[in-house]
């Protein structure tokens, strides 16, 4: 039997073409970028979570926090790095405005890491207080007034941002 010049044409073509291989090498530089991109935008959200006994006020601040001593005033406690300091009701009885067990707690910071870098200027050392939305402004205000007498600068009150009510993204610069 006689084949057409096309049917040995297809023939020759078929034997030749090799199976389809898979370059690897174009999918490694793809998970590369991605890898890279993952950890380059994972690095510039930073969120602090509050404790769930914690309610913050709301706010649009699109600042993002930064590391620095964290002052957290609930319904009934002031913290100072996780550690209570004195209760929301003594500071509210107290007839001055400075807060003589929360300057100490500030002080003691003084050896820390986040202090180390701004030891010099005391306009460069930043507090972040976290205050429950519940707390009295008058208790707030004694907390901000003691910070600023402990030599820290910057003030720094921590809000939820409206469009993301589950971490603290903003800081609202005092």
């Amino acid at each position: 039997m006689s084949h057409s010049a096309r049917a040995k044409r297809m023939a020759r073509h078929h034997a030749r073409k090799k199976p389809a291989a898979l370059s690897l090498v174009s999918l490694m530089d793809i998970f590369t970028i991605l890898v890279f991109f993952l950890l380059v935008n994972s690095a510039e959200i930073q969120t602090m979570e509050p404790p769930k006994s914690l309610s913050l006020p709301e706010s649009v601040a699109q600042d993002k926090p930064r590391e620095t001593v964290v002052v957290l005033v609930t319904s009934d406690t002031v913290f100072v790095q996780d550690n209570p300091v004195v209760s929301v009701a003594d500071v509210d009885r107290a007839d001055g405005v400075i807060i003589a067990p929360l300057k100490r707690a500030l002080a003691a910071q003084e050896d820390r890491r986040l202090m180390q870098a701004a030891a010099t200027d005391p306009s460069a050392r930043e507090i972040t207080i976290l205050g429950d939305k519940g707390v009295p402004y008058r208790v707030l205000k004694k907390v901000m007034a003691t910070c600023t007498e402990a030599d820290f600068g910057k003030l720094s009150l921590a809000v939820v941002q409206r469009e993301d009510a589950m971490h603290v993204s903003g800081v609202v610069e005092g």
